[in-house]
């Protein structure tokens, strides 16, 4: 993550910080402190661990080095919630997030309520660099919020119970949406990454210059009708479509369908944050990883886009539209829709760094660059992705193997 002077003004900035750190408390309201406590896998961290890591980034990078007064809530914590800034020192293990018992869920709500009263009062006096650092601050806890729900869902998947903490209304399913159209768009010499103008994280440029052969995109994402037909065909049971690496990880893992689908006599349901429910065939699957996007992909004589492709087309799109997350409601994926929103979208390119990127100095640095390897980039949110956090230069990733994240896909071919 790099930190770029601040476009916003003391006042904007306030105001941001304040809407991202109630919706954070929101998301997690529902929890017990046992809720927030359990790691369920060592890709999860807690609940209550989100709650706190953030609060630790805006003590450390914010008030510990710019505001000269400030001091820690408490000299023991950066330990615990120093997530993987090599530069900050020692930290605890990641795996074992889960074993901190103590401080109590309250506890750690304490200790938001002190550093955001610190800040507040800091703000007007702080210089252009901490400013950005506030509002770098304010997108890392958006994408902390995502993990939340995404890391408490694969939480209460565990539970023999299944419970439904997010407003556990009923939806009714609708029927298969029409065939995908394929929509051609623009080759040639085009400009991807971000332009310079409001917030980025520092993978995002520089902009620079890329050629596109003539392509078309799918204009919708794959739903859970069309996946389920994947696997009435023996998609999962076929090597014919799969990479040997993912081949081989589906048979290591047992892997079948999309990660917290179950059978039902004849069809499927899902795990969700309301609870399970029979599968919506409209809406977009997910919860599906790399190796399997890229399986269903060739199973339909097709491909996965590359981010490029991607991010050419979405640009002429709102990015604020589409289903994502405005409060702590149950979030799922909904039929319809455009290319931000319901699902992260897998590409087929590798995350790796644009021509020129420079990791910023410091600690901050370490956000991005350091994992530039082994990694495929997602674009265009879900709907657990805070609404406003997004654009199209946006990129996310994860490995090919992971799937706990809102992670589905768009089909690609070439002209």
């Amino acid at each position: 993550m790099s930190a770029q002077p601040a476009p916003s003004t003391p006042d904007a900035l306030t105001d941001l910080f304040a809407r991202v750190r109630s919706l954070t408390l929101a998301l997690a309201e529902p929890l017990s402190d046992a809720d927030a406590t359990v790691q369920s896998m060592d890709d999860a961290s807690p609940a209550k661990w989100h709650l706190a890591h953030t609060t630790w980034f805006f003590e450390t990078f914010v008030l510990r080095d710019h505001v000269a007064s400030y001091r820690l809530h408490d000299q023991r914590w950066p330990f615990l919630y120093n997530s993987y800034y090599e530069a900050e020192g020692q930290r605890h293990a990641r795996g074992r997030r889960g074993m901190i018992t103590r401080p109590t869920l309250d506890e750690v709500r304490g200790y938001r309520a002190h550093v955001d009263a610190a800040l507040a009062e800091a703000m007007p006096r702080l210089s252009p660099e901490a400013l950005a650092l506030v509002e770098l601050g304010c997108h890392h806890e958006q994408q902390h919020g995502e993990l939340l729900l995404t890391d408490v869902k694969h939480l209460l998947s565990q539970n023999p119970l299944q419970p439904a903490l997010y407003h556990p209304e009923r939806k009714v399913p609708v029927g298969m949406p029409g065939p995908i159209a394929w929509v051609e768009w623009r080759s040639g010499a085009i400009e991807i990454g971000h332009d310079g103008s409001g917030f980025a994280f520092d993978c995002e440029g520089p902009r620079h210059t890329v050629w596109l052969s003539p392509h078309a995109l799918a204009d919708r994402t794959v739903c859970n009708g069309e996946w389920a037909a994947f696997i009435a065909d023996g998609g999962y049971e076929d090597p014919r479509w799969w990479l040997s690496d993912g081949w081989a990880w589906a048979r290591r893992e047992g892997v079948d369908a999309p990660l917290y689908w179950e059978r039902d006599g004849e069809g499927w349901t899902r795990f969700g944050l309301d609870g399970r429910r029979v599968i919506d065939p409209a809406a977009p699957v997910t919860h599906v990883g790399f190796y399997e996007a890229d399986a269903y992909a060739s199973w339909a004589g097709a491909r996965l886009p590359t981010e490029a492709e991607w991010e050419a087309a979405a640009a002429g799109f709102d990015p604020d539209g589409g289903n994502q997350l405005d409060g702590a409601g149950a979030v799922e994926p909904r039929p319809g829709g455009g290319p931000f929103g319901d699902v992260w979208e897998w590409t087929g390119s590798a995350y790796r760094p644009y021509p020129g990127f420079r990791a910023a100095e410091g600690a901050v640095g370490e956000y991005n660059g350091k994992f530039m390897a082994s990694q495929f980039v997602l674009r265009g949110g879900s709907c657990a992705t805070p609404r406003g956090h997004v654009r199209a230069s946006y990129r996310n990733f994860f490995y090919p193997h992971q799937r706990w994240q809102f992670t589905g896909l768009r089909l690609a071919r070439d002209l």
